[in-house]
């Protein structure tokens, strides 16, 4: 086919899942029969040609931007989450050793953050999907920015629960929530992969922690807690400019296939079809209930590694510096995962590949429990981080698959005041265990068969009946009068 031929257009979406498949493989078409060459090498597949192809909006001939706002959260998450999440373990280590404060008081912030971003999740949701990820996700950066900077300043204990609750709920509001309402709101057909490869940056952000731990252990907390603020301002606000809300907002829509012909026809007979939930909707269902009892059991462990992962190490001898080396093996891992959850997660039973990948949060804690020798450790990160990484993104791309995009940050808000039970668990339940035994093999070992529950949740969370009502497709009308 000639480069200059005409375009062939690719046909719209469809409400059913076979239907779905049925189309998204003739978009696949599509767009190789226009950027292939033809001839005996055409066709040729996993080419720069095939990937173009598949980023391509079709309707302009440019990559779909929704692609660019993953890259963008990417880096985005490297910075709220590299900074202090995956850190926080040598914050941990050096706040106790310069204050002598108890592992349970230095935790106790990390579970105080957690309940109030549970219960000011639904809040949170809401306001992202009222005024669209891009403005809350400037408030929160700036709030994230002034948190680092107080932080560097703390000299009590009530200074550390208030400086690190800012910079806490910072980065709760300027990071990976509001991106993934972003990408669910850019993304259909294709929503499992882009969450996925956004979800890339929590392993850079996990690399990037190691340097701030090397930086920690040189430079001491305080520089390190003012120069993070500092930078969150300069480069985490002009990313965040760059991220739109809705595809609908500038002509487009999700995945960046558009026809107008089938808009008018759309528009010209109207349909019975099946439609987002609303939150309350949404809550009337079971797997909205066990979709967050095991997205709960998956952050209970990841929670209590994150935090406990350092002091645990640093009690079996291991320096900070090789400690470090673990920390990064982590987010080494966790891209094999992500290569996991793009190959099964837009075509696999999301189900089983959640349920699968908790099996490893079970093991994992136990293998790091009982270590008795360093190659122990290294099949902990390896083990931890693939099932991570496979877990994530899948369980939220299950939840917008079962509930719609029109009310997804709200309806995760709320599924943040069950999962906010891991997030405080998590931390706390090998912080106070350590303190009355000494160790954390009982601490990790309560973990991993809390844990073991998430496997038979997710098996449970069975996709509801969506919600019928008669409407136009007046939204896909409406983009067809778009320029």
């Amino acid at each position: 086919m000639s480069r200059t031929a005409a375009r062939p257009r690719c046909p719209p979406s469809s409400a059913s899942p076979a239907g779905r498949c049925t189309i998204l493989r003739r978009q696949i078409h599509c767009g190789l029969s226009m950027l292939a060459p033809s001839g005996p090498t055409g066709g040729r597949m996993f080419s720069i040609r095939d990937i173009r192809a598949e980023m391509t909006d079709y309707s302009t001939g440019k990559v779909f931007y929704g692609w660019y706002i993953v890259v963008v959260g990417i880096a985005l998450l490297v910075i709220t989450q590299g900074l202090i999440s995956h850190a926080f373990g040598a914050y941990v280590v050096l706040l106790r050793g310069e204050f002598g404060w108890s592992a349970t008081l230095v935790s106790s912030a990390v579970v105080f953050t957690r309940l109030e971003d549970g219960i000011l999740g639904p809040i949170q949701g809401w306001l992202i999907d009222r005024y669209g990820p891009r403005t809350i996700m400037r408030i929160g950066l700036v709030m994230y920015g002034v948190g680092f900077m107080l932080f560097s300043q703390l000299n009590s204990p009530s200074v550390y629960f208030l400086t690190f609750a800012i910079l806490s709920t910072g980065a709760n509001l300027g990071g990976f929530i509001a991106l993934q309402v972003a990408v669910v709101n850019w993304f259909d057909t294709r929503r499992a992969t882009a969450i996925a490869l956004l979800s890339v940056g929590l392993s850079f952000a996990g690399l990037s922690s190691s340097l701030v731990i090397l930086a920690l252990d040189h430079f001491g907390w305080r520089t390190v807690a003012f120069a993070s603020g500092v930078l969150v301002i300069l480069v985490g606000l002009p990313l965040a400019q760059l991220v739109r809300n809705r595809p609908e907002e500038f002509g487009a829509i999700p995945d960046g296939v558009r026809s107008p012909s089938a808009a008018a026809h759309a528009l010209a007979h109207p349909v019975e079809r099946a439609i987002d939930f609303t939150p309350r909707e949404a809550m009337h269902t079971a797997a909205f209930w066990f979709l967050s009892l095991g997205h709960a059991t998956g952050v209970l462990v990841v929670g209590a590694m994150t935090v406990h992962l350092v002091p645990h190490l640093k009690n079996l001898g291991y320096s900070l510096g090789e400690s470090s080396f673990i920390v990064a093996l982590i987010p080494l891992s966790m891209l094999g995962g992500r290569v996991i959850a793009v190959a099964v997660g837009d075509w696999g039973d999301k189900r089983v590949v959640a349920a699968v990948s908790m099996i490893g949060h079970v093991v994992a804690p136990l293998l790091l429990a009982f270590a008795q020798h360093y190659l122990m450790v290294i099949a902990f990160a390896v083990i931890l981080g693939v099932s991570w990484a496979t877990r994530g993104p899948v369980v939220q791309a299950m939840r917008a698959d079962y509930f719609g995009r029109a009310s997804f940050g709200t309806i995760m808000g709320f599924s943040s005041l069950v999962i906010m039970i891991g997030s405080i668990a998590g931390p706390i339940i090998p912080a106070q265990l350590v303190d009355i035994t000494g160790g954390y093999e009982a601490g990790f070992t309560t973990i991993a068969i809390i844990a073991a529950l998430g496997c038979l949740f997710f098996m449970l969370a069975v996709k509801p009946t969506a919600p019928r009502r008669s409407v136009a497709a007046t939204d896909v009308g409406a983009l067809a009068n778009r320029p």
